[in-house]
């Protein structure tokens, strides 16, 4: 690859970043049902062929924008997977909460990201980016899991760490659907629930 080919491809995505983050920051502020691709392009600061380049409609960018949170969510939970591996079921289960808090600072530190995730529930062309991407930490998980649980069908150790992964994103969403409830206090109490869950397997 040539030095101009990497500068265009630098630039293509660097716009591309820009439409994002632009899009994140007007689902925050308008919602779902009044975001459109012209302000999209007016808040960015790129013409409508520019983002038409990338995307054919709104519905597109908030895909896009899922991918992206959820992937920066993704890479954090192989990490955690990485760094309690040796330790076995007992570390995974003592440091949930060191996962949903590392969950919960990416999903507010993206652009609109906690909108981004109420917009992956409220409509039936979002939702699939929610469910591949829980699906896919299910497996990620599991794997983690059963490698240490020789004894447990696999089935049943997906089941529960499925069942784990939706409570674990729907205490996420309920830190800022409930202001004045304790931050920390959400978050040990999910994550007590989910280490008991876990430690069950066990059994």
């Amino acid at each position: 690859m040539t030095a101009q080919t990497k500068s265009a491809k630098r630039a293509r995505q660097s716009t591309r970043d820009r439409l994002l983050d632009a899009a994140g920051l007007l689902l925050a502020e308008v919602g779902m049902e009044r975001i459109s691709t012209n302000l999209i392009c007016e808040r960015a600061g790129v013409t409508p062929p520019a983002l038409y380049y990338y995307f054919a409609d709104k519905f597109e960018v908030i895909v896009a924008l899922g991918e992206r949170l959820m992937d920066r969510q993704n890479a954090a939970l192989v990490r955690w997977i990485e760094r309690h591996a040796a330790a076995g079921i007992a570390a995974y289960a003592a440091n949930t909460e060191e996962l949903l808090r590392e969950t919960a600072e990416i999903t507010e530190a993206d652009p609109g990201g906690v909108w981004v995730e109420r917009a992956l529930h409220s409509s039936p062309r979002l939702e699939h980016v929610r469910i591949e991407s829980h699906r896919y930490v299910t497996d990620l998980l599991t794997d983690a899991f059963a490698a240490h649980l020789p004894g447990v069908p696999r089935e049943r150790v997906w089941l529960r760490v499925r069942m784990l992964v939706e409570f674990g994103y729907m205490a996420i969403e309920l830190l800022h659907a409930e202001p004045d409830t304790p931050r920390d206090t959400i978050l040990a109490e999910t994550a007590r629930m989910q280490r008991l869950a876990t430690l069950d397997l066990l059994d």
